[in-house]
Order: structure tokens, then C-alpha cells, then sequence
């Protein structure tokens, strides 16, 4: 379902000392020495929430067509305007510093290289409340604004002769839509009213003298169009589109081609389940996408890359050798190449588009690559890396011999930071099933002591947890770490990464089975003499607030859960959520014709037995799990006499979107964990301690002390 402080410093803390000290003290002091000038030379500190939220991130690495440049986004939080703020910097690839390109309070997003490399567009809101695509020299100079569309341009994308680009924008509203709005105000009839997006072109010529509307190419309301993609030649569009812009419309994806001597559209894929993301061969007589191939449990099930003659026909999957879900990237002389998760690595790969053999192009094994994309030739890749020990970095290879090399420096700001160790590690769950996680110990581990436990999982459920160097949203996990605890993140059963088998295996058996990977989980780190069993806490956001809830109802193995976006009984969710279709193919059914089911996998089936401290966050305006699923749980809770507090964040839906409510989340989780393995006092949620107007937490200390309290 899709989905975060005073710096604490360890201080000697001074006794008088006794006139008369023994000789043993005295050695164990000067012994001691050595160490202690050590610690006080290091001036590195555990991160404050405003450091973590502080770190600038790098993303959207898009090399030029030449191989010259890469142009990538860095994204930064702006706490006076309250926007995470992106925009567009540019790497030159044999060497020289990186420079930023756009500025301003707007973000600009999703760049794109023009095919002679001379200009890199974008989209941003800088000109007006709606998204508009821009375009600026790679060299610098004014951004020019290329289109003035009614409503906002949702993607685009180039010409091969750079003569055009093609967006995509909804339909404005009609003559009696306005009407209906100046007479009877603003509503919207339930999977009635739909704004469908359709396909544009702008003449890039006319568009850098002044802005321009575009040209409709696409219309009507039979369909609602998705990616879409030039055929070689620059005579026709492929798009993917569904029925209408709703999600639960999902299944209906399939494959066109639009004409565009005479705006001609044609369905050339008609498949049950959902077909997207169409790209051309070379030779632009076949089009490769991403389909379910007429499978109906698309949620938990592969998808496949799937070929199709320009004419239309039956379509023939190529990377059935794939166990896992491909993310089409492009088709060149050499093969399909996609990108994918092989447990906690993410690599390159290119099938063969005869034979479906599939080749790993990346490397090494542990390597966690995303963003990919290619020069004109095929002959370099840039992405965006990361690591256990870096933040995100881009960097460049040539993909003969496959060697990256970095670009950026965005590590550096890791340099004053102590973080924790990050490492993948295995048990056994309940019934066997192998599951894995990522580890965060203390850079000062020492195993012959016992930790704090908190465990972080993920949302999806078909999500995964990688070992990053550090977490920046939702839960502050190098404070804990920092403090002296251990934090560990579940890959349970039906993440991605780990193939289609075990991705169904929570089918039907949802919060169950995931509740069996998170407890073994904890006890295995138990067995190995590591954790304190009466200091253990669980959290997660959206899938993963799910599973809290169920822990928090079903067991009483944690000291305190905090449970974020989570649902609470399946049935409400049922019913008010924007994606149905999940639920039915995760549960089998509707709550009406197999109660079981929904009553077996609900926490709140289990709430009479709960008797956790339990802290629930939710956006006020959470359509993917509606907010009812946080009130049910909450009065639940508080008919039993189980400590309970429960925080909307206003304005909000199923994410938070905006760097002071992030704080927030994150510093409401750091409290109540804090006063619950740690002993510190009760936070107060209405009342926090604020830094003077204008002053960061990091900077005085308004955040909640991290001393004081147990320690291990």
C-alpha cells in the first residue's frame, strides 16, 4: 500500500571522588585514559531528527543521449516554506564538480534529456498552480516555460528528432461542469466524475518563443491514458490507458497506438489484468510492455515483459526466467533491458527478446541500483547507488565491463553523523519459512550485552527493507541505535525481492503469517543473547501499521507498538478504501460472502485480549486506508483500559508530504518509545517543548533529552 532531539552525546558523568583512592581505581583511570581522549576528539554526534530530515537526496539520475552528462534531482527540506523541495543538478561524466541547475522555492522534477542533448525539460508549478514542462541548457541560463496547459501535465516526453513533445494532462473541465459548480457548488458523484488524462503534443520551435496550450491528440472518455512512449519514426505514440483514472480500474490496463497523421487510436492488447509502460524495438515493428499476462491476482503475483507485433496479436512473455516483478526500462539493439530486486540487491538485466533468456548486467552481487538509465549508444549506464555506508550516490559505468564510478559527494554529509551498522541476517520462521531482515546495531556493538529492541516494518505488503546507510522518514532509527538499542526491519512473507512463492504466501493469510516472520524475528536476536525480552517495540506505516495493529491485539511480547496508517479490521477497509481490488485478492473474497477470512486477519477480532501501550498516527484525509480504520482501534483499545494515544495529522492522506509534520511523526514515535523501553518520562502530545521561532530542534534542544533513563 504502498511507506519516519537533542543530540544525544555521551557525557562522563563527574562523582566526587573519595580522598583516599585505591590503587586498582587509579590504574583502571589511567588505563581507562587513552579511550576517553579518544571519545572527547570525536566530534561526530548521534543524529537529531532536523539532521535526518536535514540530509539532501539525490535521484532521478538521467544520463544525456551523447554520454556527456548526467542530470539528476537532489531533494532538500525547506522548513520555512514546509516542502521537501527538488530540483536539477548536472554531473559532467569524465570528471568536474556537479552544479545545481534549477533554484527557487518550486520544485522542478522529472528530467529529460532532448535528443541532440542540448536541452533537458522539466516539470514544475514555478509559473502557477499547475505543473507546466520547462526547458533549460544544460550550461545553465533562464529556465524557458514550453507549455501553458489548462490542467497539469502529468508526463511527457520527447520527439526522437526533438521536434516535440507529447504530455499528458486531464481533460478541463466542460462548459457544464463549470456550470454545475458556479450553480450547485463543488462535489463529485462516487466512480462517476472523472477528469481522464489524454495525450498532447507542443511544437518545440514555437514553444521556446512563447508558451503553448498544445495540441490534443487523444479524447473522449473510453479510456484514461498511462505512459506512453515515440515510436522511432516519430509517426505514432504507444500508450497504456485504463477505463477511467480510478485505481480500482487498475485491471483494465491495456496497450494502443495512436496515429498521429489523423489522431488515429487503436487497441493493439486487449488482455484481462492489468498492460502498461509500452517501448518500441529498434526497428519500430514490435512493442515490448509490462503485462499480467490475463492473470487476475496481479497484486501478489509476476508480472512479465511481454512482446507485440505494432499490428497487434497475442502477446509472448520474454523474462519468464525472471522470478520476480520487472521494471521495463528500454528496448535496444542489444535486448530488453529492465531492472529488479534479487532479495535485498536491486540490479540491471536485459532479456533476449527471441529466446527470453535473461542476463544480470550489474554487479556486484550486493549492489543496490536504481534509477537507471542509458546513453544513445547503449554503451553507458549512469544510476543512483546506494549502500550501507552511503547515501545515495550517482555515478556512471561503462556496461561492457561494468565498473561505477561516483559522480556525486552526497556521503559527505554523513561525516559528523555516528549512524548505526547496517547487515542483512536470516531465521527461521514459525512454520519454517526462511525470512530475512536488516540489522541496525550500535557502531559500538558488544554482544555480550542486551539491547533495547525496535522493530520497523515495512508497508505494501509487497515492499522491502534494504540495508541503506540511513533512515530519513517516520522513525528516527540512528537516534534509538545511538542511544543503544537495536533496530530490526522484517522482510516478512510477501515482500518483494524474494520471489513469486513467497510473495502469495500471506495470501489468505494475511497479519498471521506476518505476525509469525516479526515474532521469530525477535526471538531469534533473543537467542542470540542480544535483546532485553522486556524492552521490545513495533512500529510500521501503512501495510506495516497494519501488522503492528494485529501485534498489538494479538500478543503481548511488546513493551509498546505505534501503529501508522494502519488498517484495523478489513472489513472497514474494505469498503472505504481506494483500491479494493487488493483486498479481494489478498482475502479471496468480500467481507459479506467469507466473514472468516476478514474476521480470522482483523485486529480488532483480537482486541478483547490486547493489552499493549499503543500510540496510532493518521493522516486526517487517508483515502488508501481511511481514518476509520484509526478510530475503531483507538475506542477499541480505550473500552479496555490499554494505554492509548492517537494523533490526525491534518491535511494529510495515506503519506505525510511536508517536512514539519514529518518532524512531528517522527518526534511523537521518538517520545513514546523513549518513555517506554527507556523509562523517560510520559510524553505530553499537546504540550511539546518548541525552540524559539526561527531555531532549529538540532540547534536547542527542544527535542526530548536523550539521556537519562535505563541504559543497557
Amino acid at each position: 500500500m504502498g511507506q519516519l532531539r537533542l543530540p544525544y552525546t555521551a557525557r562522563m558523568q563527574t562523582t566526587p571522588f573519595s580522598r583516599r583512592r585505591s590503587a586498582a581505581t587509579l590504574v583502571a583511570c589511567l588505563l581507562a585514559l587513552p579511550a576517553l581522549l579518544f571519545a572527547q576528539s570525536d566530534t561526530r554526534r548521534v543524529p537529531a531528527i532536523d539532521d535526518l530530515l536535514g540530509l539532501r537526496t539525490a535521484g532521478n539520475a538521467r544520463i544525456s543521449p551523447d554520454g556527456r552528462w548526467v542530470a539528476y534531482t537532489v531533494t532538500t527540506s525547506d522548513f520555512e516554506q514546509d516542502a521537501f523541495v527538488t530540483h536539477i543538478w548536472v554531473a559532467p561524466v569524465e570528471g568536474g564538480a556537479p552544479y545545481q541547475l534549477t533554484r527557487g522555492a518550486k520544485s522542478a522534477g522529472s528530467p529529460e534529456w532532448s535528443p541532440d542533448s542540448r536541452w533537458i525539460a522539466f516539470t514544475s508549478s514555478r509559473a502557477g498552480d499547475r505543473s507546466q514542462i520547462f526547458a533549460i541548457r544544460p550550461d545553465g541560463g533562464e529556465a524557458v516555460q514550453l507549455t501553458k496547459a489548462e490542467t497539469s501535465v502529468a508526463g511527457f516526453e520527447w520527439s526522437p528528432d526533438g521536434r516535440q513533445i507529447a504530455f499528458a494532462a486531464a481533460t478541463p473541465d466542460s462548459r457544464d461542469r463549470k456550470q454545475r459548480k458556479e450553480h450547485l457548488g463543488d462535489f463529485d458523484v462516487v466512480r462517476r466524475d472523472y477528469a481522464h488524462l489524454h495525450i498532447w503534443t507542443v511544437d518545440v520551435t514555437a514553444a521556446l518563443e512563447a508558451p503553448q496550450k498544445g495540441r490534443q491528440r487523444t479524447s473522449g472518455t473510453d479510456f484514461s491514458v498511462g505512459a506512453a512512449a515515440w515510436s522511432p519514426d516519430g509517426k505514432h505514440i504507444a500508450f497504456s490507458a485504463t477505463r477511467n483514472p480510478d485505481l480500482v480500474q487498475g485491471h483494465t490496463g491495456d496497450i494502443y497506438v495512436l496515429d498521429l497523421d489523423g489522431d488515429h487510436v487503436r487497441k493493439i492488447v486487449d488482455l484481462a489484468g492489468p498492460d502498461s509502460n509500452p517501448r518500441w524495438s529498434p526497428d519500430g515493428r514490435q512493442i515490448v510492455f509490462v503485462s499480467s499476462m490475463g492473470r487476475s491476482d496481479f497484486f501478489h503475483a509476476n508480472r512479465r515483459l511481454a512482446i507485440v507485433p505494432v499490428e497487434g496479436g497475442r502477446p509472448r512473455s520474454v523474462s519468464d526466467a525472471f522470478d520476480e516483478q520487472p521494471s521495463l526500462l528500454d528496448w535496444r539493439a542489444e535486448g530488453v533491458y529492465f531492472t529488479g530486486l534479487q532479495k535485498t540487491a536491486s540490479h540491471l538485466f536485459r532479456a533476449e527478446p527471441s529466446s527470453g533468456s535473461v542476463t544480470r548486467v550489474s554487479g556486484p552481487d550486493d549492489l543496490i541500483g536504481t534509477s537507471f538509465s542509458l546513453s544513445r549508444d547503449g554503451k553507458t549506464a549512469a544510476f543512483l547507488r546506494l549502500s550501507a555506508s552511503e547515501l545515495g550516490e550517482i555515478v556512471v559505468t561503462p556496461l561492457a565491463a561494468f565498473a561505477p564510478r561516483r559522480l556525486t559527494t552526497m556521503s559527505d554529509q554523513l561525516t559528523s553523523l555516528v549512524l548505526g551498522r547496517r547487515e542483512v541476517i536470516s531465521w527461521k520462521s514459525t512454520d519454517g519459512t526462511p525470512i530475512e531482515g536488516v540489522l541496525v546495531k550500535p557502531a559500538d556493538f558488544d554482544a555480550s550485552r542486551k539491547y533495547p529492541l525496535l522493530v520497523v516494518i515495512h508497508g505494501g505488503p509487497t515492499g522491502i527493507d534494504l540495508p541503506t546507510a540511513v533512515d530519513t522518514r517516520y522513525y528516527p532509527i540512528d537516534a534509538w541505535v545511538g542511544r543503544g538499542a537495536l533496530v530490526l526491519k522484517v522482510n516478512y512473507r510477501g515482500s518483494a525481492g524474494y520471489g513469486e512463492t513467497f510473495r502469495q504466501l500471506n495470501v489468505r493469510n494475511l497479519g498471521v503469517g506476518d505476525a509469525w516472520d516479526v515474532v521469530s524475528g525477535v526471538d531469534h536476536l533473543i537467542g542470540q543473547g542480544w535483546v532485553d525480552p522486556a524492552r521490545v517495540g513495533a512500529m510500521g506505516w501503512s501495510q506495516g501499521g497494519y501488522i503492528s495493529a494485529f501485534l498489538t491485539t494479538s500478543t503481548t511480547r511488546f513493551a509498546a507498538v505505534s501503529v501508522g496508517a494502519g488498517i484495523s479490521n478489513w472489513a472497514t477497509y474494505y469498503y472505504n478504501t481506494d483500491i479494493t481490488p487488493f483486498t479481494i485478492q489478498y482475502l479471496g473474497d468480500d467481507p459479506a460472502d467469507d466473514p472468516e477470512i476478514y474476521r480470522k486477519t482483523s485486529p480488532m477480532t483480537y482486541i478483547t485480549q490486547a493489552k499493549t501501550p499503543t500510540l496510532i498516527q493518521h493522516g486526517e484525509n487517508d483515502r488508501r486506508v481511511p481514518i476509520p480504520n484509526a478510530y475503531e482501534l483507538r475506542q477499541g483499545l480505550e473500552d479496555r483500559g490499554v494505554p492509548v494515544e492517537m494523533v490526525v495529522y491534518k491535511g494529510f492522506g495515506h503519506g505525510i508530504t511536508k517536512p514539519r509534520a514529518m518532524r512531528a511523526v517522527m518526534r511523537h514515535n521518538l517520545e513514546w518509545f523513549n518513555h517506554h523501553l527507556w523509562g523517560d518520562p510520559a510524553p505530553d502530545l499537546t504540550t511539546p517543548s518548541l525552540p524559539p521561532a526561527g531555531e532549529s530542534e538540532e540547534k536547542t534542544g527542544a527535542q526530548p533529552a536523550m539521556t537519562g533513563g535505563r541504559r543497557p
